[in-house]
């Protein structure tokens, strides 16, 4: 019984192997070309600023971290002796929680800093704040009401610098987003994501984002809520320029028809609650149910990067096999992990390039 045991433990071995040679000759050209990407250093407000290989590469190093730590349980102190400031205008659970888990899980130490705990451009200006951060720590965190405040921070600081959220983009959500649609469906080139909501940071971050990874993106959002026009004109630019498409409207099912995606966001931010009744009314028939997915792709999924209000999605749909709402949030944190690594080590992936 031993003998075949081990017969068949080899037999998988071997299955195992040639599976990694078989993908690593497929992916070796797109492999190298990815492995020259060097992101160290570099600050991260914006996808925007970002070419369609630097963000692959991001994803390939998250994606390896996750194989890595998660399923082969390795212990990667990758980041030891560092630290990161994590300031916090807004609160928030898995920013925070991925930050501060996945930092630590690679064996660096954070620190989270709240408005009681740091009066960034109040007490201390941001320029001040930024060259005292560099001088005490690695890298910074920072989740603000304002995207000035990052790049005022960007500009004074001698370490890099990451948007945890700002008014205009969430590039850290958008990532975990596309990490979870590449394990999903095994490539996203091609893929067609739905956004129906509001026009605000988390669409601003797809607007960015989807071209660059071969993703059609179409977006209904109620007029008078549409997304930012400058980020509008370089979304068109990036599509006309990937060879995607990249269509606007105001009718929820036209963007949902023959979609493999739909992703919504809540219609109520913090800072707006005093424009809740307005919001709701005024988005109305924007809610995603089984019936918004009647005319998307048999394969269609959905997404939201949460905390979600029952306005937004029903129950059947946010509970059901087609939600990848909570491997989303989980890999929030591979994702941040792969992001951090990126900007602070020379840090090299050792699974196969993942299929784009």
């Amino acid at each position: 019984m031993s003998l075949r045991l081990f017969s068949a433990k080899s037999s998988l071995s071997r299955c195992f192997k040639s599976l990694h040679s078989c993908s690593a000759r497929a992916f070796g050209a797109g492999a190298a070309c990815l492995g020259s990407v060097n992101l160290k250093g570099r600050s991260c407000l914006t996808l925007k600023d970002f070419s369609s290989d630097e963000i692959k590469k991001l994803l390939w190093v998250s994606g390896d971290l996750k194989h890595r730590i998660k399923h082969e349980k390795q212990y990667l102190p990758l980041l030891q002796g560092k630290s990161i400031a994590m300031i916090f205008e807004k609160r928030s659970t898995r920013t925070r929680m991925s930050t501060e888990t996945g930092f630590t899980l690679l064996g660096g130490h954070p620190c989270f800093l709240t408005s009681q705990d740091i009066h960034l451009g109040v007490n201390e200006s941001c320029t001040d704040t930024a060259r005292v951060l560099s001088g005490l720590c690695d890298v910074v965190l920072a989740r603000v009401n304002s995207h000035s405040t990052l790049e005022e921070l960007d500009r004074e600081a001698s370490i890099p610098i990451i948007n945890g959220l700002s008014d205009l983009y969430h590039p850290i959500q958008i990532l975990a987003d596309f990490l979870t649609l590449q394990e999903h469906y095994g490539s996203l080139n091609g893929l067609t994501v739905s956004w129906i909501g509001d026009g605000n940071n988390v669409l601003h971050s797809f607007m960015m984002t989807a071209a660059k990874l071969g993703v059609h993106l179409k977006a209904a959002t109620p007029k008078g809520y549409e997304p930012d026009k400058s980020v509008t004109e370089e979304a068109h630019r990036l599509a006309k320029q990937h060879g995607t498409q990249f269509i606007l409207t105001s009718d929820p099912m036209e963007a949902a028809r023959d979609s493999n995606v739909l992703v919504t966001d809540t219609w109520v931010s913090m800072g707006q609650e005093e424009e809740k009744k307005k919001r709701l009314k005024d988005f109305h028939g924007y809610q995603i149910s089984m019936q918004t997915g009647s005319v998307a792709k048999s394969d269609w999924t959905f997404l939201h990067c949460l905390p979600r209000k029952m306005e937004e999605v029903d129950d059947q749909v946010f509970y059901s096999s087609r939600s990848l709402v909570f491997s989303e949030a989980e890999n929030r944190k591979w994702t941040i992990m792969g992001l951090i690594v990126s900007l602070l080590t020379d840090y090299t992936p050792r699974i196969p390039m993942l299929k784009f």
